[in-house]
């Protein structure tokens, strides 16, 4: 057997029991392995349950920098018997097999194309500690402490992370070091190697490590936000309770110790974007971070909002759906229905961060663009992004930065005789002029309502003043194309009549995809959407090509139908790779996909 041989490109995965304490241990490999400056692209899957069924977490450990998903698995850390045949399964031919080998399993249990290493992981564990919880959660750093060894990891590295993380804890800290030390000691008298190896490098750089949920919470600070009202729902309670920690440590008053924000965990999604609506109506920046189930709930709101044009952000932190779905798993499944939120005809500006840097930069603004369109904006990241760490450029923020309150009209505009239509395009891009509440004793009222009026906010029913505002909300919307963060675009090396459209988190893996089908000849010029509506630059990349794949993660190519039906795109020109599994898509899925289309026989054959 051929063993695979690799220094600072691998995948490790490990396969554990929710509730069994893994994923601090699973953590502090992958934070190790940054620390010796090697980038690593960690991913969680866990169940939807408290504890008791299985979960994995993925570490891409990568000196070249990719990030997303590669597919294939080079060792795989087998801690869970109800997943074994799966878990072995997925090993790569010559990869390698770390079980605990305290019970003997048959010989039919394992591969023969697999290096099985067996570590007596609860033997050791019962030997050293008499409590069953101790047993059990320093098992997860005795494994880790072998690999430590296994794969030439440098033990100070792990040392300086515990001493971080239990500062002022000297009990815990000695008793994790200590199981770090018992695998060590194991392993290396155990005198196994693999072919498999960290070793120190400078590529890390000044990227930092977060998830995309905490980077959203803080954009949104940066941004103006005071007022967050939400219900819990998996993938997105992470951003509010985030919100809640940087609030307060940036926004209570130093010498009163008085709350400058305000945050409500409301009884359903439905208060919750109620809430935020009538925050956004009086003038706070206000936002609610949600799911998918969320969204379909909050839709009359949100159709209110676009109607009555009050700004509202919503961060929609996509999972599986339909219904219930998949919780604790993730896709790009929500566009349409973000898009066309609500009865009747609406269209809203959607944000489509690819990484934790972008979630923070669009969270911030979403909040400006709400303000200034007078309208909800939603930013569309999912759980891959959300809850998964990641390595990206640290945050910046333009300290001369103004809010982009849009158009607000003043007391002394009012007083000064200025004309007031709450609904009135003065100047052709459709957004109308509005007023705080409070702003003159006597001028720039209006009556708020969802139902139809006239440029003035008068009760109407008269259908060419429905037709003005509608025709009004049009052109705000194609306004807001101008506004929106800009496609941005991977130009191929060589001239070629094939592209690709892709956005979110398909990201990482799309750019691996492209250098490795580069190296095989076939180019693509690349266009990554960040925002709906499209500007005029993505229906000119369509026309350049003969075919544009499009790359999304749903069933039934949701992008495909928004840039069909908002550009009138012929579909027979555009490519579906459509991945809907729950997991993030890999470079491997969407090359193969590539390959295998008609177009690429066409092209190639």
């Amino acid at each position: 057997m051929k063993r695979i041989e690799a220094v600072n490109d691998f995948v490790i995965k490990f396969a554990n029991v929710n509730g069994s304490g893994s994923a601090s241990a699973n953590e502090l490999f992958a934070k190790a392995v940054i620390r010796m400056g090697v980038p690593v692209a960690p991913r969680n899957i866990f169940p939807s349950n408290i504890q008791g069924l299985p979960t994995w977490y993925e570490a891409r450990v990568c000196e070249s920098g990719w990030s997303g998903r590669r597919g294939g698995v080079d060792m795989m850390v087998a801690m869970n018997p109800q997943t074994w045949d799966a878990d072995v399964a997925e090993i790569e031919p010559g990869g390698y097999l770390l079980y605990d080998s305290t019970r003997a399993l048959p010989p039919a249990a394992f591969r023969e194309d697999v290096q099985v290493i067996g570590v007596p992981l609860t033997e050791i564990a019962n030997e050293a500690y008499a409590d069953p919880r101790q047993r059990q959660l320093f098992k997860n750093i005795i494994y880790v402490g072998v690999l430590s060894v296994l794969l030439d990891m440098d033990v100070g590295v792990f040392e300086k992370l515990f001493a971080e993380q239990y500062r002022g804890k000297e009990r815990l800290l000695g008793a994790n070091v200590q199981a770090l030390n018992l695998g060590r000691d194991w392993a290396t008298a155990s005198g196994l190697t693999v072919g498999l190896r960290v070793r120190r490098a400078d590529k890390v750089g000044e990227r930092i490590f977060v998830d995309g949920n905490s980077a959203a919470a803080l954009g949104c600070v940066y941004g103006g936000a005071t007022v967050a009202a939400w219900y819990p729902i998996t993938p997105s309670s992470s951003v509010a309770e985030s919100f809640q920690k940087y609030c307060e440590k940036y926004r209570v008053d130093p010498s009163t110790g008085q709350h400058r924000f305000a945050i409500v965990q409301a009884e359903d999604e439905i208060a919750s974007i109620g809430m935020v609506v009538g925050a956004g109506w009086n003038g706070a920046r206000a936002f609610t971070a949600t799911s998918g189930p969320g969204v379909s709930l909050m839709t009359e709101f949100i159709g209110l909002a676009y109607f009555a044009e009050i700004p509202v952000t919503i961060i929609d932190v996509q999972r599986g759906g339909p219904s219930t779905g998949m919780p604790t798993r993730t896709q790009q499944a929500d566009l349409l229905s973000s898009a066309y939120a609500s009865h009747g005809d609406t269209k809203h500006v959607l944000l489509l961060p690819e990484d934790p840097h972008e979630c923070f930069e669009h969270a911030a603004a979403a909040l400006d663009l709400a303000d200034r369109l007078q309208t909800p904006v939603f930013v569309m990241t999912d759980l891959d992004i959300g809850m998964n760490q990641r390595l990206c450029e640290p945050f910046a923020w333009d300290e001369a930065r103004a809010y982009d309150r849009g158009k607000v009209m003043t007391a002394e505009e009012l007083e000064a005789g200025r004309d007031f239509g709450r609904y009135k395009d003065v100047d052709g891009d459709g957004i109308p002029w509005r007023t705080l509440p409070g702003t003159h004793p006597s001028k720039g009222a209006y009556f708020t309502r969802g139902t139809t009026r006239d440029a003035y906010a008068r009760y109407s029913e008269r259908g060419p003043d429905y037709i003005y505002n509608m025709e009004r909300l049009l052109r705000k919307f194609r306004t807001a194309a101008a506004l929106v963060p800009q496609p941005v675009l991977h130009p191929a090396a060589k001239p070629t009549r094939l592209g690709v459209i892709y956005f979110g988190s398909t990201s990482p893996a799309m750019h691996e995809a492209l250098e490795v089908l580069a190296h095989e000849g076939v180019m693509l010029d690349a266009m990554r959407l960040r925002a709906f509506p499209f500007p005029d630059s993505v229906p000119e990349f369509i026309a350049a090509h003969e075919k544009v794949f499009v790359v999304e993660q749903n069933r039934d190519g949701q992008m495909q139908t928004l840039l069909v039906n908002e550009l009138g795109i012929d579909p027979a020109k555009l490519v579906r790779v459509l991945h809907f599994d729950g997991t993030p898509i890999t470079a491997r899925f969407i090359a193969g996909a590539i390959r295998k289309a008609t177009v690429w026989k066409k092209e190639f054959a």
